[in-house]
Order: structure tokens, then sequence, then C-alpha cells
């Protein structure tokens, strides 16, 4: 297994592009190449130049996007992160080695850097896709997604059968939704050199501090369905975090990443606009004290609010 040095934010591209899973379908947005230009730009003046995306955003959309910005710069300067579907895999011999051709041909390379099991439709036949792009170098390093404990443990058994290993995890982590922390799979990967990505861990923009009952979500957006009823249970959350932030000269939303980071994840951090990438950046930075992180999970817990996706599996 090849050994990445990784930043410590990785970029999130779901919001990109229209279609089945798109932005436009879960966060209400409409965004294309032309609007996204100077977003990727942004990113890779600052060093964050790991990219996480998945073929269903958008059924090849978001890829397209992505592929066509990193193209007109050295490959080598990127981490690329995709994913395969279990959903929507096509009726082939291998469909986990045709979906990563695929993702490769959008993106515009012949490798992917980690490749990932989108979710657990069936540990056992799909995680034996993955070895043959191991094998052949089409992709680097593997990881699975939304999995909870013990379908880790048996994909991870399942590649080292063949002399390879599960080496990164995705899954929904953040302030309000520790479920991976409470499970033991933070600790889990933590022990066995397995680098965990926090996906929302801004909630969909619900930890941002930019909504709230005076201004929900647009309607019309799956995310708005999802959190518009529950703005007003985040209120002394926010408060505390906007409180934090001030100390640490600081956002609302900066906060939530730094909390994610602190908890010794990378976390995945959609962005859409030129200063989402300067806020996470400099995010990046922030330490927050052990005291900090027990206000603010307190608090969280306090909330009551479940915010696991339909998408996702109970991870304990």
């Amino acid at each position: 297994m090849e050994t990445v040095k990784l930043p410590p934010i990785a970029l999130g591209t779901w919001s990109w592009g229209s279609g089945m899973a798109g932005g436009d379908q879960v966060f209400g947005n409409h965004l294309d190449a032309e609007n996204l230009k100077s977003v990727f730009e942004a990113a890779y003046d600052h060093g964050l130049t790991m990219w996480d995306t998945a073929t269903v955003y958008g059924m090849g959309a978001s890829e397209d996007i992505l592929g066509g910005f990193i193209n007109n710069y050295p490959r080598k300067d990127f981490i690329i992160s995709t994913k395969f579907t279990p959903q929507i895999a096509p009726e082939t011999a291998n469909p986990v080695e045709t979906m990563c051709e695929d993702s490769c041909r959008r993106l515009h390379t012949d490798y992917i850097d980690i490749y990932w099991i989108h979710n657990p439709a069936d540990v056992e036949k799909w995680t034996p896709g993955l070895i043959a792009l191991l094998k052949s170098g089409m992709v680097k390093r593997v990881g699975v997604s939304n999995h909870n404990l013990a379908q880790i443990k048996r994909a991870d058994e399942i590649l080292r059968e063949a002399g390879y290993r599960v080496s990164a995890v995705q899954n929904h982590f953040s302030l309000l939704y520790r479920s991976s922390e409470k499970a033991g799979i933070l600790e889990y990967c933590k022990e066995n050199n397995i680098d965990f990505f926090a996906y929302m861990c801004l909630e969909q923009g619900a930890l941002s501090g930019k909504y709230g009952t005076n201004n929900p979500m647009p309607e019309g957006s799956a995310r708005a369905a999802t959190y518009n009823p529950i703005l007003d249970k985040l209120d002394n959350l926010i408060a505390a975090m906007k409180e934090i932030g001030e100390a640490h000269n600081a956002t609302v939303p900066q906060i939530a990443i730094a909390y994610a980071i602190n908890k010794g994840t990378y976390p995945i951090i959609g962005v859409t606009k030129p200063r989402h990438v300067e806020e996470a950046a400099a995010a990046a930075k922030i330490k927050l004290t052990q005291e900090e992180i027990a206000t603010l999970e307190k608090l969280a817990d306090e909330t009551g609010v479940d915010t696991k996706g339909s998408w996702e599996n109970h991870m304990s």
C-alpha cells in the first residue's frame, strides 16, 4: 500500500453539477464548471489538493467538472478520492473495476488515489472487486464508507487475504452525529493506522451559523426538509460555537471544522465559493482546548437531534 501524505482537509464536490443525487436535488444548488472554476483555483492556491467525489453525485456530473479542472494541472499535485456505489453497479464481470474505469475517464486520470465502496450493500460481494484494482495500480488505496465497525473489520479481512487492507474509512461525523466515535470506529481506526474521513461535519450548513428559525434553508431541497424542522434546537450550540470562535478569531463553521480535525479526523468540506476554501484552510490551524470540546459536545448532546441520513445504517 502506498503512503499518501494527506492535507488536513479534503474538499467535497457532492453539490457540484446537477442530476440524480446531485447538487440541485440535495442542496438546491445549480453549479456548473463556470461557477466553480474560481473555487478550484482558490483551493490549489491554499494547498488544499485532496478532492472527494463519487460517480453517483449527479451521475458523473461532479466527476466531469472536477476532472476538467484537474486536467489543466500536473496530476501528481492532487489526491483524488471517488467511489463505487453498489446501487448503480453495471452488469459486467467486475462492476467495481468498470465503474472505476469510467471514473478515471471522467476525471482525466489513469489512477485513483483513494477508491471507496460507497456503502455496505453487500460487503462479501463488493469488497473483493477492489483487489484487481489494487493489483493493477488503477487505485493506490481503498476505503469503505458508511460501514459500521463489524463491516469495516470484515472488509479488512477480505482484503488482507489478498495482501491488502482497508486504509481509510469515510463516515458521517459531526458535533451532532458522533455515532462512529460512540461505536468505537474512531478508536479502531487510530489503533490500526486507518485514516478516518468525516463527511457532513457542517451538517449541510446547519452548523454554519448561517441558518436559523428566522433564516431557514431554501425550501425545495432535501437538506431543507431535513434540517429546517430542527434549527430551533441548535440555538444554544450555535451560540457557544460563536463564542468559542470569537476566542480563536474564527467563524462558526470554522469551529465545526476544527472540532472534526481536533477529534483526529480528516473533514470533507463541501465548497461552492472561494471563501469556503479560505475558511477551511484557516480552520485547519485552530487548536481547541479539551474544555471547549467538552462544552460543545455537551450542548450538542442536549439538542436531542438525530441527523442520521436516510442512506445510513446505525454504526453500533
